[in-house]
């Protein structure tokens, strides 16, 4: 493995970042007394910590590492992910927030009782969690493992693992999504300050010159949308395919919607929505093109996830580098705290409480903490045998675009299609995981050559007929079920329009969705 030396003062900076955690955990947990503090930060969440949170919970270890290395390899689509994310935050904000706001819901699985029925709930929340503690969890804390190694190989694989999964863990079982969320603040910060100061001095060796970058590289490398048989992302992946994926990220899971659910009000999850739809943005500018630059720079690296630790070693003057490893490990904490704490939510909210009514809300909360540290240690002894299973954790990654499609197709015909059925959801979660474990094992036999995202599509189109001839051939749903739950059966009593037009959330949808359409355009 090659070496990259870093000096003491910049461990000096990433041991102060570590210690500014502690104490903002600490303090938050002496606020935190009851179940809806420690899961839902009180309700009492604003628009620009929700924003903040919401980009720092997004961008992993992997994303900073794998960004820039899957654009070293293969230009800038990756990015794709990223702009696609603020369209579909946008739709988030605009159909799923009022509904998921006013119906007072702690978790996304209550959101389909509410609609349809018990079975879809603990279904759903069920598979949440197992793929927020086996792939998201374990996922983070071996990819920081593997981070940390490059920088100090003589610290073992086991040994970050628990180090990390003990401090994320112990302060979000102390402070809930409260102290989740401020601790996400400071590191989206971070995260931000140490890619733009990686990005400057990337460009900085091209005289900060784009056509000196763009007529070196290949034409392909610097375009977003590519032909059908691109092997990275095609244009059809990304049309539908990245949507899809992109929904079930910010829309239906908890890891990501918690924070939208403890908002003070359907205006500050609206504009935190839109916040975090802006923060996406930057990435193609400081993580992506800066990863797609790096080849002219190193063009013979073995690895190309090596990328980011070698732009950081040889580009960045001493306490810089500090700074944006504490950004890379900021990446990795704020991605397992908020896997751990959704976890510890689903497993109360959806499955403890409807059997203990009884609990009072310090109950609720030690029974939380509880769940939290319990999680923390399955996902520390898992994440360090992902090493012994070679090519197995990508394709659990991917294996998410077959997970994915019932979970989207339920949501979305059961928001805007009031016949949809408690059955037509059921079975389409059923009929459409079989399904989709069908394909996934002809795709690994090599008898179905797609793009895991053109799969995602297709299931999903599948799983939508699954759910309309079910829910037609089943009982209609009760006045009841579909009263507020549903588009087109009652409207959202909404305040009345801002006057000050900077102030209008309309407004500010449609700047975001024009920005981003301005970045696609240019970069096509």
């Amino acid at each position: 493995m090659a070496e990259f030396p870093i000096h003491n003062i910049d461990v000096g900076v990433i041991v102060a970042y570590f210690l500014a955690i502690v104490v903002i955990g600490i303090y938050v947990s002496r606020r935190t007394r009851s179940g809806e503090d420690l899961f839902l930060a009180g309700r009492s969440l604003t628009w620009g910590v929700i924003g903040f949170s919401l980009f720092a919970s997004n961008i992993s270890s992997t994303t900073m590492i794998g960004l820039s290395g899957q654009a070293y390899s293969s230009g800038i689509s990756v990015a794709n992910y990223e702009w696609m994310a603020s369209v579909v935050l946008v739709f988030m904000a605009i159909f799923f927030i009022p509904f998921f706001i006013k119906t007072r819901i702690s978790t996304v699985p209550e959101f389909l009782q509410k609609r349809f029925d018990a079975r879809s709930r603990n279904y759903f929340s069920a598979l949440t969690i197992f793929l927020t503690i086996f792939v998201d969890t374990a996922g983070s804390l071996y990819a920081g493992a593997i981070v940390v190694q490059v920088f100090f190989p003589e610290v073992s694989i086991w040994t970050t693992c628990v180090v990390l999964s003990l401090l994320a863990g112990l302060y979000t079982a102390a402070g809930g999504l409260k102290a989740v969320v401020f601790t996400d603040v400071l590191q989206a910060v971070v995260l931000l300050i140490g890619s733009t100061v990686m990005a400057y001095m990337v460009f900085a060796e091209f005289d900060f010159s784009w056509s000196a970058i763009s007529s070196a590289l290949p034409e392909e490398n610097l375009s977003l949308i590519r032909p059908l048989d691109d092997p990275a992302l095609p244009w059809l992946g990304t049309l539908i395919g990245v949507p899809i994926l992109g929904f079930y990220f910010w829309c239906t899971n908890q890891f990501i919607a918690q924070r939208i659910l403890g908002a003070r009000s359907v205006e500050d999850a609206q504009r935190g929505a839109l916040l975090g739809g802006l923060l996406k943005l930057p990435i193609l500018f400081i993580m992506v093109i800066p990863g797609a630059a790096a080849v002219l720079l190193y063009p013979n690296l073995p690895d190309s996830d090596l990328v980011f630790p070698v732009l950081v070693t040889e580009l960045l003057p001493v306490g810089i580098v500090g700074l944006v490893l504490a950004g890379l490990m900021a990446a990795i904490m704020s991605s397992i705290d908020s896997a751990l704490n959704s976890a510890s939510t689903l497993i109360i909210k959806d499955f403890v409480e409807p059997r203990k009514s009884d609990m009072d809300p310090r109950q609720v909360a030690k029974y939380g903490r509880w769940a939290t540290i319990m999680f923390m240690v399955i996902a520390a002894s898992w994440a360090p045998m992902i090493q012994n299973f070679e090519g197995l954790f990508s394709y659990l990654q991917q294996a998410l675009s077959y997970v994915v499609p019932p979970v989207v197709a339920v949501f979305l015909w059961g928001m805007f299609w009031q016949r949809g059925s408690a059955q037509g959801a059921f079975w389409t979660l059923v009929l459409g995981h079989g399904l989709s474990m069908g394909i996934f094992v002809l795709t690994q036999l090599g008898w179905i050559e797609l793009h895991f995202t053109i799969i995602a599509g297709l299931l999903t189109a599948a799983s939508s007929f699954f759910f309309v001839a079910v829910s037609l051939l089943s009982e209609a749903p009760a006045e009841e079920k579909v009263r507020d739950t549903t588009w087109g059966s009652r409207v959202i009593d909404d305040k009345p329009m801002v006057v000050v037009w900077y102030k209008n959330f309309n407004y500010q949808a449609t700047a975001l969705l024009v920005l981003t359409a301005v970045i696609v355009i240019a970069f096509w």
